[in-house]
C-alpha cells in the first residue's frame, strides 16, 4: 500500500539519521530531531521518579490522566532499537496514551545498548512491572488493572518481559499491546521489500542488532529477545498487535499474532495500510497519524476497565 500522502509529505522533510556515528553521538542527532515534534497534550499530573531494578535506579515518569484514586495502570517501554530513547523521546506518546485510555502511564527509562546490552533492557523492564504491581496504590493506581505497552523495541521489551512473567510466576497483565514489535531475528519479505524506509531500514536494523546482541548467539536470544521463537506461548496475556503497512517489521507483527493465537492467546491484529514504521510518534502532528493510533489506544481502554 502507498504512505498516506500527508504523512509521506512530512517523511520527505524529516533529516535522515547518520547511520555510521557511534551510539553517544547518534543519540543526540536523534534527540535533535525528536525535539522537532510538538507536545500538545496537557495532563493534569506528571511527574518523574526512580525505581530500584537490577543494575540499579531506573528512571521513570508518571502520567496521570486525572486526579480520581485507582485508576488503571499502563506500564510503557519506548523503542528506539534498543539504543535510543529516553524519557523524552515518547513523551507526547505517552501523554496521548494516558488521555486516551484513562490509564496512568508509568514510562520506563530502562537500560540501553552496547553500554548495558542483552538482557539489560528486559530485565529492567520485568522489574518495572514487577514493581508497578507492588507499589501501585501507593500513586493512584490499582494493581489488579495493569497492562504493558511499548513501541518497536519497547514492544519487544514488552512480549519478552510478558513470557518472563509466566515463566517466573508473575501474573500477566490484563492486555499486552504490541505497537509494531520486533519479534524474531530471521529475514523476512516485508525487511527485504522496505530495506530502504526512512523510519527503519535495514542499515538501522543491521545498526540496531549490532549494538544490542553483540555477540550473542542466536540460542541465548530465545525466548525472550525474539518470542517468535519460542517454543512455548501458551498462558500469556491477551495481545493487541498493531503492524503499519509500509514497515520492515510488517510480516514477523502478523506472523506473531499468528503464533499466539494459535498457542490460546486472544489476539487482535490491526493492519494500518497506510503507516510506516514510528508513526505513533507523529500522532500530535499528523490526523492521519492520530486517527491510526486510535484503534489501539481505544482497546486498552476497554481492556482496562474490567
Amino acid at each position: 500500500m502507498p504512505i498516506e500522502p500527508a504523512l509521506e509529505q512530512f517523511l520527505d522533510q524529516v533529516p535522515q539519521l547518520d547511520w555510521s556515528l557511534d551510539p553517544v553521538s547518534f543519540r543526540e542527532q536523534s534527540a535533535a530531531r525528536l525535539a522537532l515534534l510538538p507536545v500538545t497534550t496537557p495532563l493534569p499530573k506528571v511527574e518523574d521518579g526512580v525505581i530500584p531494578g537490577p543494575g540499579g535506579e531506573i528512571p521513570v515518569r508518571f502520567y496521570h490522566p486525572s486526579a480520581d484514586p485507582d485508576l488503571p495502570v499502563t506500564v510503557f517501554c519506548h523503542g528506539g532499537g534498543f539504543v535510543i530513547g529516553d524519557l523524552e523521546s515518547h513523551d507526547a506518546l505517552c501523554r496521548t496514551t494516558a488521555k486516551e485510555s484513562g490509564s496512568i502511564v508509568m514510562a520506563v527509562d530502562y537500560r540501553l545498548s552496547p553500554e548495558h546490552a542483552f538482557p539489560a533492557a528486559l530485565e529492567d523492564g520485568f522489574a518495572a512491572y514487577v514493581w508497578a504491581r507492588e507499589h501501585a496504590r501507593e500513586w493512584g493506581g490499582d494493581p489488579s488493572r495493569i497492562a504493558l505497552a511499548g513501541d518497536s523495541a519497547g514492544a519487544s521489551i514488552t512480549a519478552g518481559v510478558c513470557l518472563m512473567a509466566r515463566d517466573r510466576g508473575v501474573p500477566q497483565p490484563v492486555l499486552q499491546l504490541l505497537w509494531y514489535p520486533a519479534t524474531g531475528l530471521d529475514e523476512t519479505p516485508s525487511r527485504k521489500r522496505f530495506a530502504d524506509a526512512a523510519m527503519l531500514g535495514a542499515q538501522a536494523m543491521a545498526f540496531f542488532h549490532r549494538h544490542h546482541f553483540g555477540a550473542i548467539s542466536r540460542r541465548e536470544a530465545v525466548p525472550y529477545g525474539a518470542v517468535s521463537l519460542a517454543d512455548d506461548l501458551s498462558g500469556l496475556a491477551p495481545a493487541y498487535v498493531l503492524v503499519a503497512g509500509n514497515d520492515p517489521l510488517l510480516d514477523e507483527g502478523i506472523a506473531y499474532a499468528g503464533q499466539l493465537r494459535a498457542a490460546g492467546v486472544p489476539t487482535q491484529l490491526d493492519v494500518q495500510e497506510e503507516m510506516v514504521h514510528g508513526f505513533l510518534n507523529f500522532a500530535d502532528l499528523l490526523p492521519s497519524c492520530r486517527a491510526a493510533a486510535q484503534p489501539s489506544l481505544t482497546a486498552l481502554r476497554e481492556a482496562l476497565r474490567h
